[in-house]
């Protein structure tokens, strides 16, 4: 008998969604087109800063640079006038994450963030307290008041304190002002769906670094939701939900309707999807879809990448919000550069 022995074929398969994202490493990957956050975060990498140090200046920029209003100082006032920070920072090789929320007067949120880690074996420091532990840390006490968030506030006010986060409550929350409490009898309405808050007033940046080794961290910062009831804590300063990062795995980065999105842990389910396997743009879709079937009107997205440097992005589609940008920086691309998903 001929035994015919076939040659032997190497075929060398593409990672799945190569298509949408040539894989490649170093990558940083933020939300919205925040492009000098994105620069700084690559250039502290290419000057041998490791991937926290990363994400600390690239979110960092962002909250000098007070991006759309939406970071940083001067933003988002909420309903006593006050603008407050939340903010996260996690190492995906040691799981360690630091978070404040509802810091007052200290405008370098996700410093303060990394010194929870790099200081204290606590995850979550909040409020007052947490500005009190800012300044041990040597990060000066200022105003985060601005002209610009006296005007938003003083504006708010008198359009009757519209709109607001507030249901269910007396005098009517949808056509005056506070104080509000519980009515004696409680007759529940419909929450509005789609809120006449404006598309932009939840704009965090979140950020995931990998490095060349594929190690992954990644970082969020924002002044909240502007009108917010005081003390509200958003999806940002939480870990899974405003962002995650796991070094076997991938990071993953939300931005949106943080009091919708952060019952979802969108950020932690994304990278649990990347690491079965499924492509970082189809993990971001999976994870918004889910949200859609509880509330199909809200407002959100959801950064994506895995350990190889594929990644991808998804949004909600709402009026107002068809396509969602994003930066990504990485050695195939000759500068940080603007990219754009439509929404599902």
């Amino acid at each position: 008998a001929v035994v015919v022995v076939a040659p032997l074929l190497l075929v060398v398969l593409q990672p799945s969604g190569a298509t949408a994202s040539a894989a490649a490493l170093p990558l940083v990957i933020n939300t919205w087109a925040f492009r000098k956050a994105a620069e700084t975060a690559w250039r502290v990498l290419q000057l041998g800063g490791s991937e926290l140090d990363a994400v600390e200046r690239g979110c960092g920029q962002c909250e000098i640079d007070q991006c759309d209003g939406s970071v940083g100082y001067g933003g988002s006032p909420d309903e006593s006038g006050e603008t407050t920070l939340d903010a996260m920072i996690m190492d995906g090789n040691t799981m360690e994450v630091g978070a404040v929320a509802d810091l007052r007067r200290v405008k370098n949120a996700i410093g303060v963030a990394r010194k929870v880690i790099e200081y204290t074996k606590h995850t979550l420091l909040v409020g007052e307290s947490a500005s009190l532990f800012a300044v041990r840390m040597g990060f000066p006490y200022e105003d985060l008041t601005t002209q610009n968030s006296l005007s938003v506030y003083s504006k708010w006010l008198n359009q009757s304190c519209q709109p607001n986060y507030w249901k269910n409550v007396v005098p009517d929350s949808s056509k005056s002002c506070g104080p509000y409490k519980r009515p004696e009898k409680v007759t529940y309405e419909e929450e509005e769906t789609i809120s006449q808050r404006s598309v932009h007033n939840h704009d965090t940046i979140g950020m995931v670094v990998i490095g060349a080794s594929g190690t992954v961290a990644s970082g969020t910062s924002t002044n909240g939701a502007v009108h917010k009831i005081p003390g509200r804590v958003g999806d940002s300063p939480i870990a899974g939900a405003g962002s995650y990062a796991d070094s076997t795995a991938g990071g993953a980065a939300a931005t949106g309707d943080g009091d919708v999105m952060m019952r979802f842990l969108p950020s932690y389910q994304a990278v649990e999807y990347m690491r079965m396997g499924t492509d970082p743009t189809v993990a971001c879709q999976k994870v918004i879809s889910r949200i859609q079937k509880y509330a199909p009107k809200f407002f959100g997205a959801v950064i994506c990448a895995n350990t190889t440097g594929s990644y991808g992005a998804a949004c909600n589609k709402i009026p107002g919000f068809t396509q969602f940008h994003f930066m990504v920086s990485s050695p195939l691309l000759s500068q940080p550069t603007e990219q754009v998903v439509d929404c599902i």
